[in-house]
């Protein structure tokens, strides 16, 4: 594609060749009539001759040869480097005997140009994967917060308040639990605050989040994503709900939390956009303000990882999907 100033596109070149081969007129004059040199009419003229209409393409400006290029051995060298020790350019510098800026380089060729994309105990790159489609894998995770103490936190006080004192060193108020269902493929939410994280907690909010998704059209869970805390792992009353529900069960891997990414990745957006988005004055005013932030999740939220459109877009029978 020429670029925004070229005087001569496609079709400019063509004309140049029509005016000159067909009419029979001096490339001089015709250059002068399309404001370029004479040098640049010959160059067109003796492609055209060479190899006809496809020498008129534009051609990339990558030269043919690059003598200096590192070769393959040495970037394999800069990437085992990196994954094995997960240093910076300017650290592996000394160690490879290379400028930072070549390994800096070769690291953004080869995608591992960010240590936040690279998985700590084995140092691969991380690959995101999706489901095809809705309803083929349910991410479940539970959130342990902090309860409020009524008049708010030291969030809302300070921290050199007495309520921030009584927190740290006197009777603590205990914690709440969010347990949280997330769909794999469109990214639907669904999330309840409970007292507690037991199995029979676990399996009735399982029951709801499926008839949640049932509502925005998604009939069938077909797996359900875990840790491997005792209330999924051992309950009876959590595989008699994927039973009821026909759904399998899956576990994620000991130590790699990426396996149930989706589910993390709700967690932290949750912690900044709702959880401590701003001060709430007792746990009842944090737990009110949960239905409107996961309507703005599921309806309006525009997610990265579904090219800025939110999740009820990828539902096609799911009713109001921007309402």
């Amino acid at each position: 594609m020429a670029h925004r100033n070229a005087r001569l596109t496609l079709h400019g070149r063509r004309l140049l060749i029509q005016r000159v081969v067909t009419d029979g007129r001096p490339v001089a004059h015709v250059v002068e009539e399309l404001g370029v040199s004479r040098a640049t009419g010959y160059k067109w003229l003796a492609r055209w001759r060479a190899e006809g209409d496809t020498g008129l393409l534009d051609r990339p400006s990558t030269a043919h040869r690059i003598p200096g290029k590192t070769t393959p051995e040495a970037e394999a060298r800069v990437c085992a480097l990196r994954q094995h020790l997960k240093r910076g350019p300017r650290r592996l510098a000394p160690l490879l005997h290379m400028p930072a800026s070549t390994i800096h380089a070769v690291l953004t060729r080869h995608g591992l140009h960010r240590l936040a994309w690279l998985d700590r105990p084995t140092g691969q790159l991380i690959r995101r994967y999706e489901r095809d489609r809705p309803g083929e894998l349910i991410h479940v995770d539970v959130k342990k917060i902090g309860r409020l103490r009524g008049g708010g936190g030291w969030r809302v006080h300070g921290r050199d308040s007495p309520q921030h004192r009584r927190a740290r060193y006197g009777t603590r108020v205990g914690y709440e639990y969010v347990h949280a269902a997330i769909d794999d493929h469109t990214l639907l939410a669904y999330a309840e605050i409970h007292p507690d994280e037991k199995a029979g907690t676990c399996a009735a909010f399982l029951h709801r989040a499926a008839a949640h998704f049932a509502q925005l059209g998604i009939g069938r869970i077909e797996r359900v994503m875990t840790d491997n805390a005792m209330a999924y792992r051992r309950s009876r009353a959590w595989k008699q709900s994927l039973t009821e529900l026909g759904a399998q069960p899956r576990f994620t891997r000991s130590y790699r939390p990426q396996t149930n990414g989706k589910a993390e990745r709700f967690n932290r957006t949750m912690c900044d956009e709702w959880i401590y988005s701003r001060p709430f004055t007792s746990s009842q005013d944090r737990a009110d303000a949960l239905p409107s932030w996961l309507h703005t999740y599921n309806y309006h939220r525009a997610h990265t990882a579904l090219g800025g459109r939110p999740p009820i877009s990828r539902v096609n029978n799911g009713p109001g999907h921007y309402s």
